[in-house]
């Protein structure tokens, strides 16, 4: 079964009897998963699980569910914060889905973003936290999907929630996406709600209620991405509106977030739309049948997001970036808050105070 398939499956739009089975028995499966969940989460609480702390702070982004929900842009945004004022962060991340000996698409993408920055990939942050500060001089470490990483201490747990889905059906794993229930967000020092701008006045106070019930009781940040143009595997850009008509794909958590994304941007039209799983590596029969697909839609060229673009290849793109005899452009954004951002902005300087400078001329 495909992501899409499944995403059908467990929002009930999927009918039938073998549908309703299948429902069933991923019930029964949510049910021993979060029975694991929360007797971890409670031998963390009461210290039967030990936390190990960093020499450094550390700021965590996470989510409560599995899929997209902007963490790659938040972060770069925290990122360029501690590094424009002189500090030396560290990004610790798992590398979900890498190939062997590899590294993911989200570390491609926030090195193009954080240029300069190191980014250290493993299972154990731990490990990670420890040679970051040991070998890289790190000041500040920044746990990119670290909600549920809960054995590396952090001073500040930042909390996403995607407002187009928020609770991923409302269901645990595998019944629904979420990773942990929705009271978990109590541990969080700030939720940020992400998209805010892609959902109804209506909605976005029905989730900022359910925020502050489930949560601390206080209003999440608000954030939305803004696009800032279309850029090629060669580093070039173009205007977003400069694009009659386009074929987009994506092999993300939220594919409709970057389709509306795109239809925000002015882009004339959307003549097909193709999601993926999340994290999809592209093969060259993907990227033939794409080709073909967006000819068979009359698009003038082909657009995706910048974590999908990373991962094709080079050489499937000849001499010019284009699949086949179309030009193929990724959507760059830029997280920006639009409310809360006060809020925000003492936690990250309560933080900066924490952080004792050391001799750096080693490391530089």
């Amino acid at each position: 079964m495909n992501f899409a398939s499944y995403r059908e499956l467990i929002s009930g739009r999927s009918r039938g009897p073998v549908a309703g089975v299948a429902r069933s028995a991923l019930s029964f499966a949510s049910a021993f998963y979060g029975a694991a969940v929360g007797a971890r989460n409670w031998a963390y609480d009461v210290g039967a699980l030990r936390t190990w702390t960093a020499a450094v702070p550390v700021i965590s982004v996470g989510n409560l569910t599995a899929g997209g929900t902007g963490k790659t842009p938040i972060v770069a945004v925290l990122v360029d914060w501690f590094a424009s004022r002189g500090f030396r962060p560290v990004i610790l991340s798992r590398g979900y889905r890498a190939h062997a000996g590899a590294v993911n698409d989200e570390k491609l993408v926030l090195d193009q973003l954080c240029p300069g920055v190191v980014h250290l990939q493993g299972a154990s942050r731990v490990e990670s936290a420890s040679l970051a500060c040991q070998q890289h001089g790190a000041q500040v470490l920044v746990l990119d999907d670290g909600f549920q990483h809960r054995r590396l201490f952090r001073q500040v747990d930042l909390a996403l929630v995607d407002a187009l889905d928020p609770w991923g059906g409302g269901r645990l794993l595998p019944r629904g996406l979420l990773r942990e229930p929705r009271t978990a967000l109590r541990r969080a020092d700030a939720v940020i709600l992400t998209r805010a701008d892609q959902c109804t006045p209506a909605e976005k106070g029905v989730l900022i209620d359910e925020i502050r019930h489930f949560g601390r009781g206080e209003a999440p940040i608000e954030a939305v991405f803004r696009p800032t143009g279309l850029i090629n595997s060669e580093g070039s850009g173009t205007r977003v509106d400069s694009l009659d008509s386009v074929a987009a794909f994506c092999g993300i958590g939220n594919p409709e977030g970057f389709r509306r994304t795109l239809a925000d941007a002015g882009v004339g039209k959307i003549a097909a739309f193709r999601a993926f799983r999340d994290h999809h590596h592209y093969t060259e029969a993907d990227l033939d049948d794409l080709a073909g697909w967006a000819r068979h839609h009359g698009a003038a060229a082909l657009v995706t997001t910048q974590k999908d673009l990373v991962k094709i290849p080079r050489r499937c793109l000849g001499d010019l970036p284009h699949l086949g005899n179309l030009p193929l452009w990724a959507l760059a954004v830029r997280a920006e808050f639009t409310a809360g951002q006060d809020r925000l902005t003492k936690l990250l300087q309560d933080l900066a105070t924490r952080i004792s400078a050391p001799n750096l001329s080693k490391f530089q």
